[in-house]
């Protein structure tokens, strides 16, 4: 049965699902929020996806609604569910990734490890919550942070005044977040992928690599993910890292009724434990290893599951796959214009352009390269990845 996903946000995730659409007999549409972005090829319309006509009649066109990042207000997704429109993850799901306060108190609700945290209205429960924690902590904005944004280090009191002003000035008043800082030894992120009618497949937990607060390298499968844990996910029985993040991540999907792909942000402490830190619900930059290293990609997967289509295999190509961002770009010039270097340089790596312009600190492509040895595949992928710096 043929069937159009639309696609609300033009970037480069949404440019991401249009070859494997293309490959499975899917229409894609994409409402883009500026002409010439990055999924212009699938582009139907240039509008604002926080207004409800624009939204409204573009889901019009389409059997299913999804979206390549979370910021689609509440009142639009609401008013498209009770339209009849299939919307992929549905606002009671996505409402924990648009909002850390909710996602922390929903965790926390399931049973799930995260670090001590606390809703801060002032300087003084900020200054409390310091006092309890060693005089440091991180403080986040409840709502619009990613990648690195939103989220600081303070060791003061008084280290986010500006924050609390600047919710007081909003009108609608609300809090912060104040989290432990966290002694971990790495990042994880564990991607799960669920269908409506409830089926759920796993990849492979894998490690990040952060640069400035932005993903710069993923390693799959993690490695020593083998390892044992502590009292990572409650009292169920997993006893390595590889099960600690399955069990949480399933438990997420299942717990809040996510559909399509979710991304599970985690730490692994010094002491041992895994801790959720952040949700996302789409295609993640964490998962784009799987475009050449999984027999499904994660934007493949994606589409399988808002159709309610059976999920494919997330077994690995091979023994590892390293992803590398490409932050910023040469400066002057195009990734295209590297290419010919690059390919001939590193011809097992795959490269993936965004069709961005070069700028500094901005996400433009990545690279990815798989094979028997961690060690060579780590080279090969920061080789090919070096030509676009």
């Amino acid at each position: 049965m043929h069937s159009t996903v639309g696609v609300i946000g033009g970037g480069q995730l949404a440019r991401m699902m249009i070859a494997p659409a293309v490959e499975l007999g899917v229409t894609i549409k994409v409402l883009e929020e500026a002409p010439g972005m990055s999924a212009e090829l699938a582009a139907t319309g240039v509008g604002d996806y926080r207004d409800l006509d624009t939204v409204v009649e573009f889901a019009q066109t389409v059997d299913v609604v999804t979206f390549d990042h979370e910021h689609v207000p509440q009142h639009i997704l609401r008013a498209l569910v009770d339209a009849g429109v299939p919307v992929h993850p549905g606002p009671d799901a996505l409402l924990y990734a648009q909002d850390k306060l909710l996602m922390r108190r929903k965790i926390t609700e399931l049973g799930l490890p995260s670090p001590d945290w606390a809703a801060i209205e002032n300087a003084e429960e900020l200054g409390a919550f310091l006092d309890a924690h060693g005089g440091r902590g991180v403080v986040k904005t409840a709502r619009g942070g990613y990648d690195g944004k939103g989220v600081r280090v303070v060791d003061d009191k008084n280290g986010a005044d500006d924050w609390f002003t600047a919710l007081a000035e909003d009108g609608r008043g609300g809090s912060l977040i104040v989290e432990e800082l966290v002694d971990f030894v790495r990042e994880l992120a564990q991607q799960v992928a669920r269908r409506p009618s409830g089926e759920i497949a796993v990849y492979p937990v894998v490690e990040t690599v952060q640069k400035g607060g932005v993903c710069a390298e993923v390693i799959a499968p993690a490695p020593t993910a083998g390892d044992a844990v502590r009292d990572a996910a409650g009292p169920a029985s997993a006893t390595t890292v590889s099960d600690a993040a399955r069990e949480i991540a399933v438990r997420v999907a299942e717990g809040i009724g996510v559909t399509g792909m979710l991304a599970v942000e985690l730490f692994e402490t010094r002491d041992g434990r895994v801790l959720v830190n952040e949700l996302a619900m789409r295609p993640h930059n964490s998962g784009h290893w799987t475009q050449d290293g999984a027999v499904t990609s994660q934007f493949e997967q994606h589409l399988r599951a808002v159709l309610d289509l059976p999920l494919g295999s997330t077994r690995p190509r091979d023994p590892w796959t390293v992803m590398i961002n490409v932050l910023g770009g040469p400066a002057g010039a195009t990734l295209q214009s590297r290419y010919a270097d690059a390919m001939a340089a590193h011809p097992a790596a795959k490269l993936h352009g965004y069709g961005k312009d070069s700028r500094p600190g901005r996400k433009v492509g990545h690279v990815t390269v798989s094979g028997e040895s961690l060690e060579d595949v780590l080279t090969d992928a920061r080789g090919a990845a070096a030509f676009f710096e």
